[in-house]
């Protein structure tokens, strides 16, 4: 009797990183004129929209591109240090982003879409964490890692 085979990721899921690179150009797009996000994102360089899809593509079981290339987990919060990100900035940037992912036609089944805002809603109070004073980034933090409904956070074996 032949193996189920096993489900894909959420990255497989999601269309791979041609669909991830959509979705941050173009929640990009609209956060450099956001009212509330505008200042944030103001010296943005061009290219960060691709590390950012290249981070959620890990996250989402893809490959580890930004890890080999950025530094994983532990410069991605340093990313945030010391930017004193508000609670009405991190709500913002969640209805852009599952805005955009709308617009782009990443997948709206209800089990992929919780599992992303369920990422989306962990990092962005974790960015809010860290940018505050006194934070600091841990040297060998691990790389979130999201699965479909998987109880017991990011970090599994």
């Amino acid at each position: 009797m032949p193996e189920p085979s096993s489900p894909p990721t959420l990255y497989e899921w999601a269309g791979g990183i041609p669909a991830l690179q959509r979705l941050t150009a173009h929640f990009y797009e609209r956060v450099r004129v956001d009212p509330v996000l505008a200042t944030v994102f103001a010296q943005m360089p061009g290219d960060h929209p691709s590390h950012v899809a290249q981070f959620i593509a890990e996250v989402l079981g893809g490959p580890n591109t930004y890890s080999t290339a950025r530094g994983g987990h532990p410069h991605m919060i340093t990313q945030h240090l010391n930017r004193h990100l508000t609670q009405e900035q991190r709500r913002r940037w969640l209805e852009l982003l599952l805005a955009s992912a709308d617009a782009t036609g990443l997948p709206d089944d209800p089990e992929f879409r919780s599992a992303l805002v369920a990422y989306l809603e962990w990092g962005s109070r974790l960015a809010v964490l860290n940018s505050q004073p006194g934070a600091a980034a841990v040297a060998d933090a691990p790389m979130p890692k999201w699965d479909w409904g998987v109880p017991g956070g990011p970090y599994r074996g």
